[in-house]
């Protein structure tokens, strides 16, 4: 058996057997940046942590997080066999999980990296204005300059999604009259030389508004290009009529097939509206349920307990989610009665160190540790329920029962390894990724 430092610095073998980079110590993060690695089709992980169940007090209260060592073969790409570690004998190459816990891989549900400045000079010039049309004008003139070397910032972006343990993405596009389709063509050409590392959807995102920038023909020639769903922007704020604008919007996205994920930073006197009028749409139109999303989504966070409950119990009803980025300093987003409802709620880093803002760390972990420090998640058992919003449709390893209900044996293997005894000490100490597969590929 090998162990972890031996595989990582395993060099080319014959076809079908591992291949990792040697590099030194020194070197080691640049060879992660420039040169994806590749794994055999078939091997076991082995001496993997993994959650069994929760250990109670006498009272019925979540007091640890049980846990053991398991051995998990791989073949292509999905999870073969789970197993107590050292308990089989395989003949397939064995990779030394060193212990470290296994936690489903991250997903970053809300990113513009088509529009980014990581990996390029830095950019912290004032900006003239705060609002979105203000941000609109500056996009107008910096556009051009930000699309010559697009793709390649884009690539370094996934690079940093992927040392952060996350496997797949949604990637907000510009669609917009500077940039006519160069945005998404750029961004499509990245995701495609990374395909091996990350998994994707993009969103033809109308930044410029649709109306206030008169961008439907492009938004409708963009959903022929192999994009997933139609965006929007700020219906009453920005373009200046809800209705006709949300009416845009869902029918581009039924006419081709699409799903909706718009972006609404509006407050509750227009927000609200808006969010009834799309719960409306939703519920007339079938084939929307469970492909619409509002992002930001910053009116729920103003509305009184009764109205936000009824507005939720909506939401769940017609499967419309919400995709916030837990901000700070705003108001507070009711991600707890979210999951109340049962509504389904993800993550994303929106921004990635560009003109909007001068933060973004592709970090999922770490906005499961904010929701747990903005609601006071402090004991074992809701600290472990603050990761479901960096995981796919909500998974944790232990369902609120203590059940284990990942992995299981035909699941794909996406998963990201971190030196933490459960759940819980990982969200609260946001431990550094040790190792990242994307559907049995080493992508960290």
């Amino acid at each position: 058996m090998i162990n972890r430092k031996q595989f990582l610095g395993m060099t080319t073998a014959a076809a079908g057997s591992l291949f990792i980079p040697t590099t030194s110590h020194a070197n080691e993060v640049e060879n992660r940046k420039q040169q994806p690695k590749a794994i055999s089709k078939e091997f076991v992980l082995s001496n993997v942590t993994l959650e069994q169940g929760f250990e109670y007090n006498d009272k019925g209260q979540v007091m640890a997080t049980l846990t053991n060592l398991y051995d998990i073969h791989i073949l292509d790409g999905v999870i073969k066999s789970i197993v107590k570690a050292n308990t089989q004998t395989h003949s397939v190459p064995r990779i030394d999980g060193g212990g470290f816990l296994l936690l489903p891989g991250f997903r970053d549900m809300h990113i513009h990296i088509d529009k980014t400045f990581y990996g390029d000079k830095w950019y912290g010039e004032p900006r003239a204005g705060r609002t979105v049309k203000d941000m609109i004008d500056l996009e107008r003139r910096i556009i051009p300059d930000l699309l010559v070397n697009s793709t390649e910032k884009a690539e370094k972006s996934i690079e940093l999604m992927n040392s952060q343990g996350t496997y797949f993405v949604r990637c907000q596009t510009n669609i917009d009259p500077v940039s006519g389709l160069k945005s998404l063509e750029h961004l499509q050409k990245a995701l495609a030389n990374k395909s091996d590392v990350i998994q994707s959807e993009i969103v033809a995102f109308p930044q410029h508004g649709i109306m206030y920038s008169d961008c439907e023909a492009l938004l409708r020639e963009s959903a022929q290009m192999g994009i997933d769903f139609i965006g929007g922007l700020d219906p009453t704020s920005v373009d200046g009529n809800m209705q006709k604008s949300l009416d845009i919007m869902f029918k581009t996205a039924l006419d081709y097939g699409k799903g909706v994920d718009i972006h609404l930073h509006e407050g509750a006197k227009t927000g609200l509206p808006a969010i009834e009028y799309m719960i409306k749409t939703v519920s007339e139109n079938k084939a929307l349920e469970d492909k619409t999303f509002i992002s930001h989504g910053f009116a729920l966070g103003q509305l009184e307990p009764k109205e936000l409950e009824r507005i939720t119990e909506q939401l769940a009803h017609y499967k419309i989610g919400v995709i916030s980025t837990v901000p700070i300093g705003r108001s507070v987003m009711p991600i707890p009665t979210f999951y109340k409802y049962g509504v389904k709620v993800m993550t994303g880093t929106d921004s990635i160190v560009d003109h909007w803002q001068p933060f973004g760390n592709c970090d999922m972990l770490e906005k499961a540790k904010f929701c747990a420090q903005l609601y006071g998640w402090t004991d074992d058992y809701s600290l472990s329920r603050a990761l479901q919003i960096a995981t796919k449709d909500q998974i944790l390893p232990l369902d609120n029962k203590g059940n284990r209900v990942w992995p299981n044996v035909g699941d794909q293997a996406s998963f990201v390894l971190v030196e933490a005894t459960c759940s819980a000490e990982a969200v609260a100490r946001n431990p550094k990724r040790e190792l990242a597969f994307n559907k049995g590929k080493q992508i960290l």
